[in-house]
């Protein structure tokens, strides 16, 4: 089959390249041919070695916009977005793809698309939606419910707790498992399982809320029975953040077996720094994560590194696959017990940690993603004939 991927996010991060990486390079593995439509003006910032075609029409943002401007570019986006769809509606009746992939949709793509013409495809459009919570399953319901008599229209929801939806959904909804993140630029190294200093990595982005302060302090005050260092990555948004990372910094500077990296990191960069580590830290978990797929997570599976997770963030991969230890969501003295108790046990578990990473890798693995979007082409098509 002949794919199309409409990428319009006009500043992408380390996830969506990432992401889009896997559509391609697994997409290709099982022999099909992809190609990019993306609106005017897109940069992309890594080169996917496959053709690019442009829609007319620039993208629309508004992130830092208040007001009755941020109205009225709300209004300019939607219009944007229904020619963009008119545009492939027109390149799918040309027969240039047998199918058109959104990777990151949202309601609004459907909402829009109520209103486009491009419900008459005659090949199958699939909607890629990044996890969901009970509530927001509901109102998909209704979105499905509105495009049921157009059965070009596929919805694709990547979650880690499909069970939580079975046989709740409308018949165009397929559920699967969310893709790994891979090291596809470097020469993974494999898990250590007798390091002699025991690495453990905090990446994200950083913003004063997170309470970062009580962390490291709740760090520093552990027993621990073998050298350990942890190293923190910091990628900031906005000043009065990026000041606030520089004051912890400066503040720790000098405390042994604690490291700092201000940067953002995407890529090659990225896996790198990963790779470097031993043991993923996630302390934190917003309630989101209950549903929400943790692209860190994937990260971990995919990189073959243990984690120490917060019991609120995707629980049904730990219960099925114990790759590390779980502490309950913002019990600190919980928490210090587990990384006390990991750190100090970890030679003796880390073979079945490994163990465990293998399945779960096996279960989460991107052409498992591949897979399930031919699936939801290949039905789509079927009933158009």
């Amino acid at each position: 089959m002949k794919f199309a991927i409409m990428e319009s996010v006009m500043t992408p991060g380390g996830h969506e390249i990432d992401y889009d990486r896997i559509l391609v390079e697994e997409l290709q593995a099982l022999g099909h041919e992809v190609a990019f439509y993306v609106p005017e003006g897109h940069a992309f910032c890594h080169e996917y070695g496959v053709p690019v075609h442009t829609l007319s029409g620039a993208g629309v943002s508004y992130g830092s916009i208040r007001g009755i401007r941020k109205w009225g570019l709300a209004i300019k986006r939607e219009w944007r977005r229904r020619g963009w769809y008119h545009q492939l509606l027109e390149a799918a009746k040309r027969r240039e793809f047998d199918a058109v992939i959104f990777p990151s949709a949202t309601y609004r793509y459907l909402r829009g698309l109520r209103k486009s013409r491009l419900l008459q495809s005659p090949v199958p459009l699939l909607f890629l939606i990044h996890g969901l919570t009970p509530d927001e399953a509901g109102r998909l319901q209704e979105q499905a419910q509105q495009v049921a008599a157009y059965p070009m229209v596929r919805i694709g929801v990547q979650t880690f707790a499909p069970e939580a939806f079975a046989g709740k959904g409308e018949s165009n909804i397929s559920y699967f498992p969310p893709p790994s993140y891979l090291p596809r630029d470097i020469q993974p190294q494999p898990l250590r399982l007798a390091p002699a200093e025991l690495k453990l990595g905090f990446f994200g982005q950083y913003r004063r809320e997170k309470k970062l302060d009580e962390f490291l302090e709740l760090y520093l005050s552990c027993q621990f029975s073998r050298p350990v260092n942890l190293l923190v990555q910091g990628a900031t948004a906005n000043d009065a953040d990026a000041a606030d990372f520089e004051r912890l910094i400066a503040q720790y500077k000098d405390q042994p077996g604690l490291e700092f990296l201000h940067q953002p990191l995407i890529g090659k960069d990225w896996q790198a720094a990963l790779d470097s580590v031993d043991v993923l830290m996630m302390p934190y978990g917003a309630p989101r994560y209950r549903y929400h797929t943790s692209a860190m997570l994937s990260n971990a599976i995919g990189h073959q590194r243990p984690v120490i997770i917060s019991d609120i963030v995707n629980p049904e991969v730990l219960r099925q696959f114990p790759i590390g230890e779980v502490f309950p969501n913002g019990d600190w003295g919980a928490l210090r017990q587990v990384m006390e108790r990991f750190v100090n046990e970890y030679d003796s578990k880390a073979a079945g940690y490994a163990a465990a990473l293998d399945e779960a890798y096996a279960w989460y693995a991107p052409r498992r993603l591949a897979a399930a979007i031919v699936e939801m082409a290949q039905k789509g098509a079927a009933l158009r004939a």
